[in-house]
């Protein structure tokens, strides 16, 4: 038979014994290093890059820098942002539109000329090709131009006055609303090669207009310019060429400014190009006969195997601070107003 009293010592030794290693196991040492936070532990050993990888001239900031172990951890960056949603080309609802061709981007360094009628530097349109032009605006009869325009999935150039763009900016930011390249015809249509036009007259005339369009649009315009008559001088030449500004002249005329219904505009444009066969159409949308007659002339043009090419420039002209300043302190009245017309006037009896 066992000790009962050296059994209880020996049970009271071994768990003195116990109680010390679970004391030491689990008391802190003064050597101890701390636990590591996040922060302070050294990055994780980087991935081999693969060899595609190794292929790519960007691999060493495709696959990010080590992390400097000293170096707390720098706050995470901001969710790169969005990029802007880029419109999609809008479809054409017209399985038989008359369309475009193609696309022509003009470097206008210089003043390059176009239109036959005067200026024979640059012959760039082949057989049955065509460019829309469509001076005087903006006018209330241009929102049906840019319908007909719009109905036949096609783009054009326009050449709107300054003092017109004063009268309708809402307008013409339509026309740009609809993509249609929007260049300059002077400030008042004036004919800028009167004999009593001094040169400093006609830059005013050039840069006002140019100014006035910026004005109504909020952006600048192509350097796109036509002369009121088609009237130039050597002088105003010159001045555009300094100024990097495109000059237009024409290949067929409709001369819609003097006809008498939309039948008559229909027919010097489509007898015009009988002749020539291609070329720079010139149109004014503030002309009532011509809104009247573009849809039936564009279909025309379609049947007749004609194609539009569409002008653009390749940068847009910089308009002076002077005159922009000038437009500005002229243009006085408000264009637009936070009431709507309905709570301005009403119609109590008919």
């Amino acid at each position: 038979m066992r000790n009962p009293l050296g059994l209880m010592l020996a049970s009271v030794v071994m768990a003195v014994v116990i109680a010390g290693v679970w004391f030491w196991t689990s008391s802190p040492r003064a050597d101890a290093a701390p636990p590591q936070t996040m922060a302070a532990r050294a990055a994780d050993p980087l991935p081999a890059p693969s060899a595609a990888a190794k292929d790519d001239v960007n691999v060493t900031a495709a696959l990010g820098k080590r992390a400097d172990a000293t170096t707390a951890a720098a706050p995470a960056p901001a969710p790169a942002p969005m990029p802007a949603p880029v419109a999609a080309a809008a479809k054409c609802a017209n399985p038989d539109a008359l369309g475009i061709s193609r696309t022509v981007v003009v470097d206008a360094t210089g003043g390059p000329g176009f239109g036959f009628l005067q200026y024979k530097q640059f012959d760039f349109l082949t057989d049955h090709e065509i460019v829309l032009t469509f001076d005087d605006g903006p006018w209330p009869t241009t929102p049906a131009v840019l319908k007909a325009l719009a109905d036949e999935c096609t783009k054009a150039v326009f050449f709107p006055i300054g003092l017109h763009t004063t009268y309708h900016p809402d307008i013409l930011r339509q026309v740009a609303a609809a993509g249609h390249t929007i260049g300059s015809h002077t400030w008042s249509h004036a004919h800028l090669a009167s004999k009593k036009m001094t040169e400093q007259q006609a830059k005013d005339e050039i840069e006002k207009g140019f100014s006035a369009v910026k004005l109504a649009l909020g952006a600048n315009p192509a350097p796109f310019f036509r002369f009121p008559a088609l009237a130039h001088t050597p002088a105003t030449l010159a001045y555009l060429e300094s100024r990097n500004i495109a000059r237009f002249s024409v290949d067929v005329d409709s001369n819609d400014f003097k006809s008498k219904s939309s039948d008559e505009v229909i027919k010097n444009v489509m007898t015009g190009l009988d002749k020539e066969h291609k070329g720079i159409i010139l149109m004014h949308d503030l002309q009532r006969h011509t809104a009247q007659a573009l849809p039936t002339l564009l279909r025309q043009l379609k049947a007749g195997g004609y194609k539009v090419v569409w002008m653009k420039a390749k940068t847009q002209v910089e308009t002076l601070p002077d005159y922009d300043a000038m437009m500005q302190n002229t243009v006085k009245v408000p264009t637009a107003s936070a009431r709507p017309v309905s709570s301005v006037i009403q119609t109590v009896a008919e």
